[in-house]
């Protein structure tokens, strides 16, 4: 397992801080020991949480043409058929999938294409899994299209995740299961897909990103 880029700074930086601060309670507050011991627990505690928001663990999948990929991971939290009024504004089967602060956060391409539109959406930061959030928090709109298929996939901030980071390029050939983005501290992730496919999950599953297959075209 490898600690994702996106926490590397934000890890040395609180490493130095923690150490900084139990440095000086050490060498002010010694005749309190139980309160320097309580601290230096609690540190080590919380830089653990952040070292395992960070996580990317190895993951091995084959890539097949005919299949959606999961791009995150966490718990299918929507499934419904809209009418998606962004980019192919006509009907489209949404799977929405929430991430909690202790799942894996970073974000993948659940199909290999071409990125065929890309845009950043200012917007509210409402709890991730509340219905009007795929259209009024602060989001990422990416489409990928193939010849055969177009999927959008939608990064969602919540009340937590406050900074979200895509890759994803206009234009840019992408491979299915390459990291599309990272999103900090909880949230959601929306695909879009064509009316029709077969689905492969149902509402409540937990899901890989990678690993786990959410659709797959007839």
């Amino acid at each position: 397992m490898r600690i994702h880029k996106e926490g590397r700074t934000i890890l040395t930086v609180l490493l130095v801080m923690l150490a900084v601060a139990n440095t000086i309670i050490v060498t002010f507050m010694s005749s309190m020991q139980g309160f320097v011991l309580s601290f230096l627990v609690v540190s080590v505690i919380g830089y653990l949480l952040v070292l395992w928001f960070f996580r990317l663990p190895s993951r091995s999948f084959h890539e097949d043409d005919n299949l959606v990929i999961s791009p995150a991971d966490g718990r299918v939290v929507a499934i419904e058929e809209i009418e998606e009024n962004e980019y192919f504004r006509d009907r489209r089967l949404q799977v929405s999938i929430f991430m909690s602060p202790l799942n894996v956060h970073v974000n993948l391409f659940p199909i290999a294409g071409t990125v065929s539109y890309y845009k950043y959406h200012p917007g509210n930061y409402l709890v991730a899994w509340h219905p009007k959030a795929s259209e009024s928090n602060e989001r990422n709109s990416v489409v990928i299209e193939n010849g055969k298929h177009a999927v959008l996939v939608r990064q969602i901030a919540g009340v937590l995740a406050r900074r979200i980071v895509c890759y994803a390029q206009s234009g840019e050939q992408v491979q299915q299961g390459q990291e599309l983005g990272f999103i900090k501290f909880g949230s959601r992730v929306d695909l879009f897909l064509p009316p029709g496919v077969k689905l492969n999950v149902e509402l409540g599953q937990k899901v890989s990103g990678k690993t786990s297959v959410i659709a797959s075209f007839r």
